[in-house]
């Protein structure tokens, strides 16, 4: 099976054929190509300095808009009745591996 490593909104995914993941937010594509930092096939590991060049990795938008889990900061400070509550929900994409070549 062959396996990728593609790097998308500041974070880096290893990735094979027909996988489904959540990443950062893609706006206005339906499909989109990275360029791989690395290639796994079977025994044979080809690494890009730093992307390959020859070779990409396929993807097509599924849901162009989700919402991630809310992430609440909490600032407190005791015996001062100081007390502040800040929430966050980040946008991401989910995307389909469609091809690696």
């Amino acid at each position: 099976m062959k396996k990728a490593v593609i790097a998308t909104g500041g974070k880096q995914y290893i990735v094979h054929e027909g996988e489904t993941l959540e990443v950062e937010l893609i706006k206005d594509a339906k499909t989109i190509d990275f360029s791989p930092l690395l290639i796994i096939d079977e025994e044979k590991i080809t690494i890009g300095k730093p992307l390959l060049t020859d070779a990409k990795v396929s993807a097509e938008v599924v849901e162009p808009l989700v919402k991630a889990d809310k992430v609440t900061a909490i600032r407190y400070k005791a015996k001062k009745r100081v007390h502040k509550v800040h929430g966050h929900r980040q946008h991401q994409s989910v995307i389909k591996i469609t091809k690696i070549s």
